[in-house]
Formats: C-alpha cells, sequence, structure tokens
C-alpha cells in the first residue's frame, strides 16, 4: 500500500488518543543476544511529545554497537533499538502545533528546537536546550514511555527507538514529510541518508 494511502487510514485512528497501547516490540535484554519480540505497553504521549506509529524502520550500525555494548553508558538495558524509521503521528501532547494526527513524519536522534542559539545558527544544529546525554530516556523529564507486561520500565535508544509498533518521540525530534516518498526510502532518510554514513544501513524492515 502506498504511504499516501497509510496515512490516510490513519487519519481515523483517533480512539487510542490519550490511552495507554499493548503493542509488539523487539527489546534487547541482554548485551549481544537475540531480540526477543514481547508485548509491551506506550503510554500517551506527555506535554511536547508524539506517538507514532512505526510503519516502517532499517537497522543501522549504531544500534548494532549499542546492542553488543557490555559497559556504561551505553549498556543499558532492557531497550528498544532502532532510530531509522518512518511513521504516521497517532497522537500528540500538549503544546504540539508542528505536526498532527495522520501526518507522516521521520523520528531523527538529532532534535532541532528552533529556539536557541545553536538551532538558529547557520553553523550549528546541535540543539543545547534538549540535550539528551544518557541516550535511554526522553530528553524533557528523563522519564520513559515503555515498560513490558510486568510493569518494569523498557529503556529507548537515540531518541527514537523504532524496533516497536509504536513509539513517543519528542516533537524536537520529529520531522514531517510528504506522503509521496516510498517507506523503504523515507525510513533511510532520518539517520543514514542524512548523515551520508551509507554502509551502517544493514537492512529494511516493513512493518506488517
Amino acid at each position: 500500500m502506498p504511504s499516501s494511502e497509510l496515512v490516510m487510514d490513519n487519519k481515523n485512528a483517533s480512539s487510542t488518543a490519550g490511552k495507554i497501547i499493548r503493542c509488539r516490540a523487539a527489546i534487547s535484554r541482554i548485551p549481544g543476544k537475540p531480540l526477543v519480540m514481547e508485548e509491551i505497553e506506550v503510554d500517551p504521549p506527555k506535554a511536547g511529545e508524539v506517538r507514532i506509529k512505526i510503519l516502517c524502520t532499517s537497522l543501522c550500525h549504531s544500534d548494532v554497537t549499542f546492542w553488543r555494548s557490555t559497559q556504561p553508558p551505553m549498556a543499558v538495558f532492557p531497550r528498544i533499538l532502532g532510530h531509522e524509521a518512518v511513521g504516521v503521528v497517532e497522537s500528540v501532547g500538549g503544546g504540539v502545533e508542528e505536526v498532527r494526527e495522520g501526518d507522516l513524519v521521520l523520528p531523527v536522534f538529532q532534535g532541532d528546537c528552533g529556539e536557541c542559539r545553536d538551532c538558529k545558527s547557520p553553523k550549528s544544529n546541535i540543539c543545547s536546550k534538549f540535550v539528551n546525554k544518557d541516550n535511554q530516556s526522553m530528553p524533557r523529564d528523563g522519564t520513559n514511555r515503555f515498560r513490558d507486561l510486568k510493569g518494569e520500565v523498557i529503556h529507548n535508544v537515540l531518541n527514537v527507538s523504532s524496533f516497536t509498533e509504536y513509539t513517543v518521540v519528542d516533537v524536537t525530534h520529529v520531522v514531517k514529510i510528504t506522503p509521496d516518498i516510498p517507506l523503504d526510502i523515507a525510513c533511510l532518510l532520518s539517520c543514514g541518508v542524512s548523515t551520508g554514513n551509507y554502509r551502517t544501513l544493514v537492512d529494511v524492515y516493513i512493518i506488517d
């Protein structure tokens, strides 16, 4: 199905807005060990956040690096890997005006608040207002939106975590794109193409 049709289908998916969603995710629990498919709970987005239904995601070598890590600060488990993806906005938190339900978006690891000196500068794109140094939680309040069915917190990675059917991303890490672009190409724009690091791309997965 073309991405434009997927966007239209999801414009009617408001019944889940404001509610906890149960979905499947590939969870990394032990460094270097196979990911485990589990059912998880994804909280609604808080103020300044966006909940996204992932349509397509790819695997970057950086994900492999986090998966293999055995030493802090990178070795944080359990966690949901993945940061190259494209999806549809399922719902938004308070104060979010940049995107709305049904928009096709890229979740990106590098934020852009559009307000700080660095985001406004033509010489820098490293946001200094929302700096997430731990790479395992939401940038505004340091909490998480994922947990397993036993209530254990599941950490995210690089502000995205796309190896799940639904994720929550800060709006500063979301870019709206045209629905005309094929999903398997769009998902590469959030890291591999934008960084010029084509060799890191391993595979592409369509979420069905």
